[in-house]
């Protein structure tokens, strides 16, 4: 097994090169190193190489970086038929960070198949909505009746959105909001949605894998673009 690299917190945030992440075979496809802080130079420093954090309470900070890895290009979204008689009837107010608090939360109350508890901790929603005020990261929202029913948050830098975390309370609530974001990225030159690892969900609306040293080239190109 590879031995996992870990990182002082006090240091200046450095990572190691990606293809140092264990693999399948050490049983953590995709692990980089452990350690480090979620503040914004650390989580800055992670993203632009297409690393990011992932971990249990009560294990330490994890930085990930799979591959293959799942990413959505906004010309390729597929817009189902459902989905689009939904959008054209309105039968969703869409917003984009008006509520970004509540769909962090809401992304990590919501229980999901196969998943005991969350990784989206307390130190972890405290690190995102400090990205927020710092105007990294942003929230899609589906709002009916005045009430929140589903949305999606994640971190842009330049022309690349990486998406963290959706949730859904209604259907099509999710598909919804991240309608709202490709939309949102066509209309801003944004040209990678990274969806971190495969779900069949986000495959069957247009993501595909692709290499992980293909993923870093994309992002070298595109993450300073403005």
């Amino acid at each position: 097994m590879s031995a996992l690299t870990w990182l002082d917190p006090h240091d200046e945030p450095a990572f190691p090169p990606l293809d140092a992440a264990l693999t399948r075979a050490d049983g953590a496809d995709g692990l980089l190193a452990a350690g480090g802080a979620l503040s914004a130079p650390w989580l800055l420093a992670a993203y632009r190489r297409g690393i990011f954090p992932w971990f249990s309470p009560g294990q330490p900070i994890l930085w990930w970086s799979p591959d293959p890895r799942l990413v959505l290009l906004p010309e390729e979204f597929r817009c189902h038929r459902s989905l689009a008689r939904v959008l054209r009837q309105g039968v969703f107010s869409l917003r984009h960070n008006t509520a970004f608090d509540q769909v962090i939360a809401h992304c990590a109350q919501t229980p999901r198949p196969g998943q005991d508890g969350t990784w989206i901790t307390p130190e972890m929603q405290a690190a995102y909505r400090h990205m927020h005020a710092l105007g990294v990261a942003h929230s899609f929202e589906a709002w009916q009746d005045g009430r929140l029913v589903g949305g999606l948050y994640g971190m842009r830098l330049g022309k690349v959105f990486f998406g963290e975390s959706m949730f859904s309370h209604v259907s099509n609530a999710s598909k919804a909001a991240l309608a709202q974001l490709v939309e949102y990225a066509r209309a801003e030159g944004i040209v990678l949605i990274d969806c971190q690892v495969r779900t069949e969900h986000l495959v069957s609306l247009g993501a595909h894998e692709i290499a992980r040293a293909q993923f870093a080239a994309l992002l070298e190109r595109h993450i300073d673009a403005v």
